[in-house]
């Protein structure tokens, strides 16, 4: 009877264990520090603003160690993705944000100053007013903003690549519009969600 309850026990730990499935979430937090720190650098020169301060996490007291659960023993992996990290960091990101740097240190921001172009909901530059520009200003900042916008689809891209997630690329995205918004200088512009100007 006994040996008969143990094969029981262990056939069903197994069926549980079978059973699981360790979802890959997309790291919020952690896409929102990096995406801030990106950002920081390449506005640094700007004089953008610092993004709003959000509360550290709480760390458990020294020498405190949380009580592990079965799963945990039996899947030590199950809440390896509680705290992600994000890959940001790779020689064709590092080369993509010196560009924006770049840019954004010479005739891009002038544009931003000029209200002649903001931060879009899909986290990429729009002329805003390009009948504020000459005709000869207007190729320019044509230009200026599309090589722009090409180096932002490709950071997003490759940061979701990097990540191993390609599938996360719209979600990366969504968190660097957030971010462009939030760092952006008083007087520069962005669009809403119903993809309105406003002026922050």
């Amino acid at each position: 009877m006994r040996k008969l309850l143990i094969c029981i026990a262990i056939a069903t730990l197994t069926a549980l264990v079978g059973c699981v499935t360790i979802n890959v979430y997309f790291p919020e937090a952690a896409a929102q520090k990096a995406a801030d720190q990106f950002i920081g650098n390449v506005l640094d020169d700007s004089g953008a603003a610092p993004a709003s301060g959000k509360e550290a996490k709480p760390q458990p007291a020294p020498g405190h160690q949380p009580s592990a659960s079965l799963l945990d023993l039996v899947i030590p992996a199950a809440h390896a993705a509680d705290a992600p990290d994000l890959q940001i960091r790779t020689p064709e990101t590092d080369a993509i944000r010196a560009r924006m740097k770049t840019r954004f240190g010479g005739q891009l921001k002038a544009l931003f100053d000029a209200g002649s172009a903001g931060f879009t909901t899909d986290g990429l530059v729009a002329l805003r007013d390009a009948g504020s520009l000459a005709a000869g200003q207007r190729a320019q900042a044509d230009a200026l903003v599309r090589e722009e916008n090409n180096d932002r689809d490709a950071l997003y891209r490759a940061i979701a690549v990097a990540n191993g997630h390609p599938e996360w690329e719209p979600r990366i995205r969504e968190t660097f519009a957030q971010g462009w918004v939030q760092r952006a200088l008083p007087g520069w512009y962005y669009q809403d969600a119903s993809g309105a100007w406003k002026r922050k």
